[in-house]
Formats: C-alpha cells, structure tokens, sequence
C-alpha cells in the first residue's frame, strides 16, 4: 500500500535549480503506462490534450483540459524513446521542461515525472498541482481512485505540503 508520503513530490536544490520529482509504479506493463501518457483518448481523460505533430522536434497547442479555464500553450516534444522517455517543453516564457521516465523494477512499471524550474523558485503550488495531475494519471493507469475535484484533493494532500 502507498502511503500519502511516498506520493508526496519531493523537491531538491540542484545546480540547474530546483528539481521536482514525482515517482509512482504500477503492476501494468510499461506499454499500457506509455499509452496513458501519450494517446490522445487516454491523455483527454487524465490531463488534457495536445494537438501538433508527435515527433522529436514536433511543435503544438496543448491544453490542460482539467483546469478551470481553457488555455492551450505551444509545446515542443524534445525527446521521444517510446515506451521510456518523453520529454516536452513548453515554448512559453518560463520554458517548463517536464521530463518522463518509465522503467521496470521488481515487476512494477515505474514513472519518473521530473521538472526543473529556476534557482529560487517557490515551487510548493506547483507541486501541488503536478501531484493531482499525478494521481489523475494513477487512476487512469491503474484503477486507483481519482483524487476529486481540485478543492478536495487541496483539504487532504495541501496540510502535507504547508497549504
């Protein structure tokens, strides 16, 4: 069983800045995580959509259709190793880079969700809103209850993060 700690993202001074990671495993093969992560029925459900060309250097529109409001951002996918690695940036000011990785260890698919933003950043709601998304993904992949609407989910995980 997961405890709410170990789905807590973990936050790290690094050289490049200030590093988030995000690590969940499931019992699914990679495959079925890779598609969660990637095809557009699957992606809708979870994150939202991205509309462009999927290829390494592909450029698009992708909208976070779980928000409140509707706003689709170029993106740029920057690598692409399926079913072990996508990385995309977004091609806005702050240039996010999200970085996301899968692996098989002990029978288990393991995601590895990285981002780095800039040295200073204060990333505590941006932690809070990729661990809801997170969990989004975890019930799409693996059955795992849905964490709810934003404001429930910010009651139960927001005291783990001092919000």
């Amino acid at each position: 069983m997961t405890t709410q700690d170990e789905r807590l993202g973990q936050v790290r001074e690094v050289p490049e800045g200030v590093r988030l990671q995000f690590r969940r495993s499931w019992p699914d093969p990679v495959e079925d995580v890779w598609a969660a992560l990637t095809e557009p029925d699957r992606m809708a459900r979870w994150i939202g959509t991205y509309d462009g060309e999927r290829s390494v250097g592909g450029t698009g529109t992708f909208t976070m259709t779980q928000e409140e409001e509707l706003v689709g951002e170029p993106m740029r996918i920057v690598e692409c190793a399926p079913p072990h690695r996508l990385v995309v940036e977004w091609l806005t000011d702050e240039a996010w880079r999200v970085e996301l990785d899968l692996t098989r260890a002990d029978g288990q698919t393991v995601l590895l969700f990285t981002q780095v933003f800039p040295a200073g950043t204060e990333v505590t709601d941006y932690t809070l809103g990729w661990h809801w998304y997170v969990d989004k993904l975890a019930a799409e992949v693996g059955g795992h209850p849905a964490p709810g609407t934003w404001d429930d989910f910010l009651a139960a995980t927001g005291p783990a993060y001092g919000r």
